[in-house]
């Protein structure tokens, strides 16, 4: 019953998401210009920060540090509900990394080429996994939106304050000419459905395994 109540929502999410980032690529251009902070140093600065935090390894490192201590404080389900978000941002992520190999799409910084989509091959050369041609979708906004969307159906209060966090992500890929509008917004597309298909599949496991953990360590 609930595999099925979670397939009636993300749907029409997905649906209108997609409505959502085909009508954004006119606006791409005009959004990168607008937050554009590769020559202001302060804002540059404060981007790199908040990109630098969307990193994949940096979720990882977190999550891990948070799930032992709330397990070792007696506390299993919580360290298994961190857990269990930290590892969706990180596959959310890994799907848009995957996905971006295909599409090619160069990044607004890559002045080498017209903008556009490429896909694997171009001018007789092998693209894929180019940081050039690899805008499309960002990975960083996965795997942020990734960790707020998991949040949001663990604790309503943690998922608020990350909510904040990821689109501090977005504008920062944004603002640092690595994506554009449409990028962000197809990780936004990808992520939350998949979370919201990983909850049932992945939660209840990790539930189970750390309490089993959390006795273990009891016993010693």
């Amino acid at each position: 019953m609930e595999n099925s109540g979670i397939k009636r929502r993300w749907w029409p999410w997905l649906l209108a998401g997609l409505c959502v980032v085909a009508a954004a690529f006119p606006f791409d251009t005009r959004v990168c210009a607008e937050l554009d902070v590769t020559r202001d140093p302060e804002l540059h600065h404060v981007a790199w920060w908040c990109s630098k935090l969307g990193e994949g390894w940096v979720i990882a490192v977190v999550g891990v540090f948070f799930a032992v201590v709330y397990l070792m404080l007696n506390r299993p389900r919580i360290a298994a509900n961190i857990f269990f978000v930290a590892l969706t941002s990180e596959l959310t992520g890994l799907a848009s990394t995957i996905l971006r190999l295909f599409f090619g799409r160069a990044r607004p910084s890559n002045h080498d080429v017209p903008q556009g989509f490429y896909g694997l091959w171009h001018d007789g050369h092998w693209i894929a996994g180019q940081f050039k041609f690899s805008s499309f979708p960002s990975g960083h906004a996965a795997s942020a939106v990734g960790l707020a969307a998991a949040a949001c159906l663990v604790h309503r209060g943690w998922g608020g304050m990350l909510v904040v966090y990821a689109v501090a992500v977005m504008w920062s890929r944004i603002a640092l000419e690595c994506h554009h509008l449409s990028d962000v917004l197809a990780s936004t597309v990808l992520a939350i459905p998949l979370a919201m298909l990983l909850k049932p599949l992945l939660l209840p496991s990790l539930e189970f395994q750390f309490s089993n953990l959390n006795r273990a360590l009891r016993k010693k």
